[in-house]
């Protein structure tokens, strides 16, 4: 009897799965794969309306709430918590608290990550660009321990209690579209609008990052699960629900929403090849 597929993706915030990659989530649950999701925390930083905090004791647990509804959408087999703290952006108070991710050792972080690996033995892992995404310092905080944590699974001589060794095939980065980025960028420009202060909190540089220029490996078609992807951001409502840009994100996701983009990080990519249209398959 064959294995069956696991997908393990690990990001840093509920609403992390939904706004980047939910098409794709969505895409292998419906494959009957294994879609298992680790946020390393509960996005405890930020404000959240009092209306919308009306029976939940903290926003912690607001936030958990709202990504087990996504969760639930989109099809995951399991969400796994591992305990670190939101940080927020940099420059916050957050950023102090002794259990915030940023502050954390990455060793501390990457054993945790070793462990769900061991246990859940995916195939395939996928986490934040270098970046994160968009510069916030959780994301590039979990990539880098994911990264570690991925190298450190299969090792032999990395002791972790009650956990054999175990090394996932492949590991992807999910990456934005730089066409929808740049396109972005040009349109805030015309209408008059800054993209050095995007998003919700003004607090998105996102002309410096449209610039980034990432590989891309592998493309889903998500236009099967759009639909989904947006109900399961709808969610998120402490979060804008998925409607942070307005009506310019709205038509341009139109436009640039029907894939989402990988970077093969392992196995290592030497030349450019054809584009893969699945995680699980070796890079053509």
């Amino acid at each position: 009897m064959n294995k069956k597929n696991v997908l393990l993706i690990v990001l840093a915030h509920p609403d992390d799965e939904s706004f980047g990659m939910g098409g794709t989530l969505a895409y292998y649950a419906a494959q009957d794969v294994d879609v298992h999701l680790i946020c390393a925390t509960k996005g405890e930083a930020g404000d959240v309306s009092p209306d919308k905090l009306i029976g939940y004791d903290s926003i912690a647990s607001l936030r958990e709430a709202e990504l087990r509804c996504a969760a639930g959408i989109l099809g995951l087999t399991g969400v796994h918590f591992l305990g670190f703290r939101d940080s927020g952006m940099p420059g916050s108070l957050d950023n102090k608290h002794p259990k915030a991710l940023v502050s954390q050792p990455i060793d501390i972080v990457s054993e945790a990550i070793v462990r769900y690996i061991r246990e859940l033995q995916p195939q395939v892992v996928v986490t934040f660009d270098p970046i994160g995404g968009y510069r916030h310092p959780d994301h590039i905080a979990i990539h880098n321990a994911t990264v570690r944590a991925f190298d450190q699974a299969g090792d032999s001589h990395y002791k972790v209690n009650g956990y054999k060794p175990f090394q996932p095939e492949r590991l992807y980065f999910h990456t934005f579209s730089r066409g929808f980025l740049r396109t972005a960028v040009k349109i805030l420009k015309i209408l008059g609008r800054n993209p050095k202060r995007f998003g919700r909190n003004r607090d998105i540089d996102l002309e410096s990052f449209a610039n980034e220029n990432f590989p891309i490996h592998a493309v889903i078609d998500i236009r099967k699960f759009r639909q989904q992807k947006e109900k399961a951001g709808s969610c998120h409502a402490s979060q804008g629900g998925g409607r942070m840009g307005g009506r310019l994100l709205s038509i341009l996701l139109r436009i640039f929403g029907n894939n989402e983009s990988f970077m093969q990080a392992y196995p290592p990519i030497s030349s450019k090849g054809n584009l893969s249209h699945d995680l699980f398959c070796k890079h053509g």
